[in-house]
């Protein structure tokens, strides 16, 4: 097992640190240039997403609905761990490359919702089914690279979406709460299992609830640590923007070396949270009741611009600033550790809100992405799939909650490599057929 492990992390050092970089960004960059620029229109998209159309379908997700979901799936801890990691490794200068690739995977998230709203089908219980697969199978025509690309979702929801955010909720419990990771392996369990065994509408109607209500909460922490810190907020953009282009060490014994150290984590932190490119927001999008695929491409293209535009820059800009006004803070803090920090001067209990922000934040990304994972096995098995995946999903829960992840962290870095290739491959082929 050992051979194995670290054999697939050098597979996945050699990935993330080069060529999936460069070919997600060259992605990000083409179809902005090919699409002229749709991130132009992130207002009028936003407008979009609160607009309901005439026509309310009541078995498939509304507009937002899909939007909400999409979001519980990707907002979570790479906005507030993620980005503290990015900063420690590759310096200040990664919040600006973080930041660039959320303006310009925008282009790509639009790409890939279109087509997913594009080739969906309507199955005989009256809801839509659509992403990389469906797009592969109705619009390449080819069942088996479709397959594959369910297959790698299927694994990636009980990874990426369900064992590492489970193990991540009950780290963060025990921690902060004193409470057993069984407990809240449990807990986590029986509160998921009650939301996704109603299926797609009581999953939307639940992100819609909970998902702008955590972020806003989340934003307005971070506005009021930048009101606190605001003497440090102009030093911290201008630090951010030279140390993206000349990096250097700064204080606190954060990272200086090189342009490319710089970018590579700012880029793969990212690529991580908004996941475009990846495909998977294109599942949540031909999930929504419109058959428009201009529509929905461009309000799902607004939760990479919440996710990383938004959410990451606001995290940055606090560990930042607290970096700058407190660098004494940072002594002896780990790589995940800056954004706690941070929020340790909150005028309320800021350790402790924080916790919480990320405990739900967990429940909500087990929620939205269970429906990912529904979704490929709906299209593997059909619906005889679905109740024995939701079985498998909740049980894989709890299991995440106790048990070491190393292996099941590296293995989803991996799957979501692969899961890549595919989704692209689909966005290049069929490019003539996207429209802005």
């Amino acid at each position: 097992m050992s051979s194995a492990f670290s054999a697939l992390k050098e597979i996945n050092t050699f990935l993330w640190s080069g060529p999936l970089l460069f070919l997600l960004m060259g992605t990000h960059l083409y179809f902005t240039m090919k699409l002229h620029f749709p991130q132009k229109k992130i207002f009028h998209a936003i407008k979009l997403s609160i607009l309901p159309e005439k026509k309310e379908d009541e078995k498939n997700l509304s507009v937002f609905g899909a939007l909400a979901t999409t979001l519980a799936a990707t907002l979570g801890t790479g906005n507030i761990v993620g980005v503290s990691t990015a900063v420690a490794l590759g310096g200040p200068g990664a919040v600006f490359w973080c930041w660039i690739t959320g303006i310009l995977g925008m282009a790509t998230s639009y790409a890939e919702c279109y087509l997913g709203v594009l080739y969906k089908s309507r199955g005989k219980d009256g809801l839509y089914h659509g992403g990389p697969m469906y797009v592969w199978e109705n619009g390449l025509h080819n069942k088996f690279i479709a397959k594959t690309y369910a297959a790698l979702t299927l694994l990636a929801a009980f990874g990426a979406g369900c064992t590492t955010q489970s193990n991540s909720l009950a780290q963060t419990a025990h921690t902060t709460f004193g409470l057993s990771p069984h407990i809240v392996g449990f807990g986590a369990a029986v509160i998921t299992g009650l939301i996704i065994i109603g299926g797609i509408r009581s999953i939307g109607n639940v992100c819609m609830k909970l998902v702008p209500g955590l972020a806003l909460l989340y934003m307005v922490s971070c506005f009021l640590l930048l009101l606190i810190n605001r003497d440090a907020l102009l030093p911290a953009i201008k630090l951010i923007l030279t140390h993206a282009l000349a990096p250097r060490a700064v204080g606190g014994g954060l990272a200086g070396g090189s342009l490319m150290l710089t970018a590579r984590y700012g880029i793969a932190r990212g690529l991580f949270t908004n996941e475009a490119g990846i495909g998977t927001a294109a599942i949540t999008a031909a999930a929504s009741e419109t058959t428009t695929p201009t529509r929905q491409a461009y309000v799902s293209m607004t939760a990479v611009f919440w996710d990383t535009v938004v959410m990451c820059l606001l995290s940055g800009l606090v560990i930042i600033t607290n970096m700058l006004r407190h660098p004494e803070s940072l002594v002896g803090v780990n790589e995940a550790g800056l954004t706690d920090v941070a929020f340790s001067y909150l005028p309320f209990g800021g350790n402790v809100f924080l916790s919480l922000c990320m405990i739900a934040f967990a429940i909500t990304t087990l929620i939205g992405w269970s429906y990912l994972g529904e979704s490929a096995a709906t299209y593997l098995a059909g619906e005889k799939g679905i109740f024995p995946y939701k079985v498998v999903y909740i049980v894989m829960i709890y299991v995440g909650a106790v048990l070491p992840l190393s292996f099941v962290w590296e293995s989803t870095d991996f799957i979501n490599a692969m899961m890549i290739l595919p989704n692209l491959g689909a966005l290049f082929l069929l490019q003539k057929h996207i429209k802005a």
